[in-house]
């Protein structure tokens, strides 16, 4: 199905995201490409997504899984070449696929070109002036300039043994970009031409609120002063989602719409609510992530608050909503579902979970995945655009007991016994059940272990099978792209669906045409509403909806 030039396809596309180093690898040598990629373009067109999100593929030391990228415009050389992502382009577009790159304009790599100089260079010198280099305290500037800590864990300041120290919110190999700099805006929009010109189709930007800092104050506050970002909503944060970010997304969209059909763009921006509409504007990015769900319970009262909150917000925005239940930052939502709530509303459990090696709280995985089916056709119901991370769509747990030595996350070195990082949901997909690495790739390496218990999840295990996690994703994008209309929904009480549901525990909406989600977020089967039954996450009972499932009915 060849593409359209539609301006607007991002709007209620569903996105897949593909971890480039776990998703399949051609040579056999561990590491997922390129020509993985393309080799794979298949079981994406069946699965019936609208466009496929690289995450990073840049040269790049893996100091933080590629997002420490040397050079912006070129591939790893163990992911491939330029000629490599081409062809892979290609055939993605033969395919219908529309595809977005990952851009990381927050920070470098230490290996970056520009940062080399800027060690040679010295202090006040313009190669400096790119990044985030102060002056260290003390008589011998052997201080760091604040107290401030990492993302990743430890100091957010390195020296470099000349007096000066350079800010890097992440890891030690991550040194901040000064975007004050010139250079750096001008560099930036050269990169976004280079893979517009080569047909990319859109951008998701790293860290987007991170770019403009106020570094003024003398002395910088200390870490107990500084706010935290999304609780901020006046701009006025100096590390974070301030106002001179408009004058830079502005640049970035004159840049985006000289194409046609003008590129699309979505930010990654953890800030308040009430400030996330400023990314998503058209004269901005023109999208940015929703990731509430990430943090929220299996509830009917928490999503349809944030349901509701963030419908209100690109009512504002004049841009449409992204959802989003599981990428590589996060604990895989089978698992999360699985866990017992979260009240902390800060993840605690899950990360308790993980420190434990899986061992304790208590997971009950075939309610994870009960939950996570439900869950996602909710999602994939909901007016605006669904993102969809690599092997969800076979139900992936996420893996808790990878060995401390094969660890690559830097938050694991980073934070000893506070948090074991990403890995867990990184591990490389099983695509045959009885291939060596379970068809990663054609041999038994892999770059992070793979449980034994992954086969049985391996794309050959369930294709063509009634009821599994990967007939039902495609029979839900089949069917999500025949019913789509105008991005509208009907809250519908009760009584409009003939469901007594009892504590206020399923929640019901219509779209355009004719169709209505029903999901029944509580144990409790209730009374099945009325209608032609589409799909259904699990099965039904004769006249009644399960507990913890959602069917897709035409009225």
């Amino acid at each position: 199905m060849p593409l359209t030039p539609d301006k607007d396809w991002w709007r209620q596309a569903v996105v897949y995201q593909v971890y480039p180093r776990s998703f399949a690898d051609s040579d056999g040598d561990g590491i997922g490409d390129l020509r993985g990629v393309t080799s794979r373009v298949e079981h994406l067109r069946r699965l019936g997504v609208d466009a496929v999100w690289l995450s990073p593929f840049y040269p790049s030391a893996l100091a933080d899984g590629g997002y420490d990228v040397d050079d912006y415009r070129d591939v790893d050389p163990r992911l491939g070449t330029l000629a490599d992502f081409d062809e892979m382009l290609a055939t993605l577009h033969d395919a219908g696929i529309r595809v977005i790159v990952d851009i990381v304009p927050n920070h470098t790599s230490n290996r970056h070109e520009w940062f080399r100089q800027a060690l040679e260079a010295g202090p006040g010198s313009p190669e400096r002036d790119r990044y985030v280099f102060r002056d260290g305290l003390g008589p011998d500037k052997d201080q760091p300039p604040s107290d401030w800590r990492s993302t990743f864990g430890g100091p957010a300041w390195e020296p470099v043994g000349d007096g000066q120290w350079y800010l890097h919110l992440f890891a030690v190999e991550q040194p901040d970009l000064n975007w004050d700099n010139p250079d750096v805006r001008e560099d930036f929009l050269k990169t976004l031409r280079f893979w517009a010109d080569r047909g990319v189709d859109g951008f998701r930007v790293d860290v987007a609120h991170h770019l403009a800092k106020d570094l003024s104050a003398d002395p910088l506050p200390s870490a107990a002063e500084l706010p935290i970002l999304d609780e901020v909503v006046d701009g006025s944060h100096p590390l974070g989602d301030r106002e001179e970010l408009t004058e830079i997304y502005a640049g970035w969209r004159e840049v985006l719409d000289s194409y046609d059909p003008p590129r699309a763009a979505v930010a990654e921006a953890w800030v308040a609510p009430a400030r996330r509409h400023r990314y998503a504007r058209p004269t901005s990015l023109g999208q940015a992530f929703n990731f509430d769900l990430l943090r929220a319970n299996f509830d009917a009262r928490e999503f349809r608050e944030i349901v509701d909150r963030n419908l209100a917000a690109t009512a504002e925005s004049g841009s449409s909503n992204t959802w989003v239940l599981s990428n590589h930052d996060v604990v895989r939502h089978p698992t999360r579902y699985g866990l017992p709530d979260d009240t902390s509303g800060e993840g605690d459990v899950g990360r308790r979970w993980l420190l434990s090696g899986g061992a304790a709280p208590e997971l009950d995985p075939v309610r994870g995945l009960r939950r996570a089916r439900a869950a996602t056709m909710l999602v994939l119901a909901l007016p605006g655009s669904a993102y969809v991370y690599q092997g969800e769509e076979l139900g992936l747990p996420e893996v808790a007991d990878i060995p401390a030595q094969d660890r690559q996350d830097p938050t694991f070195f980073r934070s000893p016994g506070h948090d074991v990082g990403r890995d867990g949901c990184r591990v490389p997909l099983p695509w045959a059940a009885d291939a060596p690495s379970y068809g990663f790739g054609p041999t038994s390496a892999a770059h992070l272990p793979q449980p034994p218990w992954w086969g049985a999840l391996a794309v050959d295990r369930q294709e063509g099978v009634d009821g599994s996690t990967l007939e039902l994703y495609r029979a839900a994008l089949r069917l999500r792209r025949e019913l789509l209309g105008a991005e509208a929904l009907e809250w519908l009480d009760d009584a409009a669906v003939g469901a007594a549901a009892p504590g206020g525990t399923v929640l019901a909406f219509g779209r355009p045409g004719g169709w209505v989600n029903v999901t029944n977020f509580g144990a409790e089967e209730v009374p099945l509403p009325d209608g032609e039954v589409l799909l259904a996450s699990g099965d039904l009972g004769h006249g009644v909806l399960p507990g913890e499932t959602t069917v897709w009915l035409r009225r």
